[in-house]
């Protein structure tokens, strides 16, 4: 049985940090979310603002101009801004993922050329894993770097890339020796680079404000620099990567969720049937009940887990995986219930609610889909490590 790693609550401080990325995101996500989903528009000078105020670069060290704070307070941050947009939300989760992974493994060279433009976004960045013919099975990805003279040679399609073609950094995992995971390693690729392209905007059922789509190599020399962390350390990038990117997707559920939740207490506070207000027919009181104390519990588990792997605890990917799993599991079906607590106008796009719901349904498939998040947890319940 695992031993808890911290108890809560927040500290003032991160009650603080709370509460700024919540005005943020009421302020200046919330009124636009409706908009930019239905006109499929990517708010990067909105985005910038959040980058202003530390929130593209939470994990960085701060001697590059990051944030220098851990999982929960980036988990707090996430959650917050996604009751404005989880699509957003997930986007810029996605620029502190690749931001985090070369402060962590990046040389001193790495961390000054690309951070401070990271952190500010003034440089946007995707993470590039998924192919088309491995999603799950990310170790048997096909892209290959090969070695010309000094520099690497890339050839291989990335799918479903959060940014690409927007992005002007691409953290790229490609093969450069023999199958499976150990023969995996990590380029940074900037969008300048001939044979550097990227495929059609995909059309999605959620996610519309940010924009998706292969990104395609061929023959993209890159210099030795570009390689990131060792030669085959690629894969344990991606991983580590990965860990809190889960967390985050977790926490994006979450805010979505609750903004959903807001949703449905204030509608059935105002819409009358049979001569009394929606909120007095106890069936629907005990349905609110019961999506608040998921909420709530999902909430819990997540900070745990970000406690978790801020401590460093032999198992943080394990409790990532969980905590993936359950939040947006939850989240989705809280959205999905409060739209159904909505009726009809549930289904309508002006009350939000079922662009919330579109958006939450993804998360239970990226960074991991669930199936594979139980995979994790069954292995580390029974010791299985292949």
């Amino acid at each position: 049985m695992s031993e808890p790693v911290a108890q809560f609550g927040l500290s003032e401080l991160q009650r603080s940090i709370q509460s700024m990325a919540l005005d943020f995101a009421q302020r200046e996500l919330a009124p636009h979310a409706i908009a930019w989903d239905r006109d499929e528009f990517f708010p990067v000078e909105t985005m910038r603002q959040a980058a202003a105020l530390g929130m593209a670069g939470i994990c960085v060290r701060e001697d590059v101009g990051g944030s220098g704070m851990g999982r929960l307070e980036s988990a707090l941050i996430i959650e917050a801004l996604a009751t404005g947009c989880p699509s957003i939300a997930a986007y810029i989760s996605v620029q502190n993922m690749v931001a985090g992974v070369i402060d962590r493994f990046g040389t001193a060279a790495q961390r000054a050329r690309f951070l401070p433009e990271l952190i500010r976004m003034a440089t946007l960045a995707s993470y590039c894993l998924t192919e088309p013919g491995s999603g799950s099975d990310a170790a048997a990805l096909r892209t290959i770097a090969v070695r010309d003279g000094g520099d690497w040679r890339l050839n291989g399609v990335k799918q479903f890339i959060s940014g690409a073609g927007a992005a002007g950094l691409y953290l790229i995992m490609a093969r450069t020796g023999g199958a499976g995971a150990k023969g995996i390693s990590a380029f940074l690729v900037e969008r300048d680079r001939s044979g550097l392209s990227f495929g059609p905007a995909e059309r999605k059922m959620g996610w519309r404000a940010q924009p998706t789509r292969q990104v395609i190599c061929e023959d993209v020399r890159v210099p030795a620099e570009a390689l990131l962390g060792n030669e085959g350390g690629g894969f344990k990038i991606a991983m580590a990567g990965l860990d809190g990117g889960r967390l985050n997707i977790g926490a994006c559920s979450l805010g979505g969720a609750q903004a959903a939740l807001d949703k449905a207490v204030a509608y059935t506070g105002e819409r009358q049937a049979f001569g009394q207000k929606l909120n007095q027919f106890q069936a629907l009181q005990f349905k609110l009940a019961d999506m608040e104390t998921q909420l709530a519990a999902a909430r819990l588990l997540l900070w745990e887990a970000a406690a978790a792997l801020d401590a460093g605890a032999p198992d943080a990917s394990r409790r990532a995986a969980m905590a993936k799993l359950f939040a947006t599991d939850t989240g989705f079906k809280i959205a999905n219930d409060a739209l159904q607590l909505h009726g009809g106008y549930g289904y309508l796009a002006d009350y939000g609610v079922e662009k919330i719901v579109r958006d939450l349904r993804v998360n239970q498939i990226l960074e991991g889909t669930n199936e594979i998040m139980r995979v994790i947890i069954a292995r580390g319940m029974t010791g299985d490590r292949a």
